[in-house]
């Protein structure tokens, strides 16, 4: 080896040694910058425990200190129905948002919606925030896309449901957009209120059934007005962590790249895991309480219900056609999502 490739090398791993010593000192001096995440569930929520909070930890652990994340609950910035639009107009840097609140203003996303999909959260949330990646940048093209998940809920009621025939004449306060137009496909009507709305309107008999979660029925005090739940995998709800597109364009590279390690698939499994798992474990804490019947649903009753959901998938079709892309591969795309990832129902 000559001495000029010797001295080459020697300056060559001073350079890589500088550098990498380089990235956490530039990191460290980036000006700190207060990332304001809101949401509308309760300060306690399992959620909040679960998933927010872990979140801003790493993400300030992640920045050594340059990102500060500072989280609204229960609403103190902007009703639950409006958390997209806060992050858009900057009301907020962070929120979370259910986009089915605002019924076909996601049409591409609100193919999550349908009835009897996910077998489980995690997975389920993994597969649906890998497939929407692909349409984000052209849907939600007014927020910086951070990840999607979701939680699988059933159908609480004032008397037990085993059939679809049951709901009609019912008056039920469904999840989302989708929920609603099977409610009204079934006969029933749909109270449209947000979650922290939702117990209200049962004691008031507004509603007669809620679509929910199931630890988020004791959560929300829901339990103390329903006592009938039906065991079957109705639907889910999906839900979009949503970014101010100004708030990320401002930061460092050093903390862009913390915020996109964040804003991962692999947050999106982990949240959808922690959350939607604890969401399920409220079954059987919802079997234990006096006055609660756990509803089960045969084979036959099970199969009754899908195929009463099916002119639900006919209409999404048609929907996601007007943003100019083919529904039915984006479909098709999104079931080989969900068996890659082992969560179809």
């Amino acid at each position: 080896m000559t001495k000029g490739h010797s001295c080459g090398i020697v300056r060559g791993g001073a350079l890589a040694i500088a550098l990498a010593l380089a990235a956490p000192l530039a990191l460290a001096q980036d000006k700190q910058v207060e990332l304001k995440f809101a949401h509308w569930l309760p300060a306690q929520h399992p959620l909040a425990k679960l998933g927010f909070l872990p979140w801003a930890k790493s993400v300030e652990t992640a920045s050594k200190g340059s990102i500060k994340v500072t989280i609204y609950p229960a609403q103190q910035l902007g009703k639950a129905p409006n958390h997209y639009d806060m992050a858009r107009d900057g009301i907020a840097d962070l929120t979370w948002a259910n986009p089915g609140y605002q019924a076909d203003r996601f049409p591409i996303f609100g193919v999550g919606e349908l009835p009897f999909q996910f077998s489980s959260p995690g997975p389920g949330s993994k597969a649906l925030d890998a497939w929407y990646r692909g349409y984000a940048a052209k849907e939600m093209k007014d927020v910086h896309f951070c990840f999607a998940h979701l939680h699988i809920g059933a159908i609480h009621s004032k008397k037990p449901i085993t059939e679809p025939e049951q709901i009609k004449g019912m008056k039920i306060r469904p999840a989302n957009g989708t929920v609603a137009q099977y409610v009204s496909l079934l006969g029933g009507t749909s109270v449209q209120v947000s979650a922290p709305e939702a117990r209200d309107a049962l004691e008031k008999g507004v509603a007669d059934a809620i679509t929910f979660p199931w630890h988020s029925i004791i959560t929300f005090g829901i339990d103390k007005v329903v006592k009938y739940h039906t065991d079957m995998r109705l639907y889910a709800a999906t839900f979009v962590w949503s970014m101010n597109k100004d708030f990320y364009q401002k930061l460092s590279s050093a903390q862009k790249k913390v915020i996109d390690d964040h804003c991962s698939n692999e947050w999106a499994a982990k949240v959808g895991a922690d959350w939607g798992n604890d969401e399920d474990s409220g079954m059987e804490l919802m079997a234990k309480l006096p006055g609660h019947t756990i509803v089960k649903v045969t084979d036959a009753q099970r199969v009754a219900w899908r195929k009463a959901a099916e002119p639900l998938t006919a209409e999404w079709l048609k929907k996601p056609n007007t943003s100019g892309i083919d529904a039915q591969q984006a479909l098709d795309s999104f079931h080989k999502a969900l068996e890659k990832h082992n969560a179809a129902y």
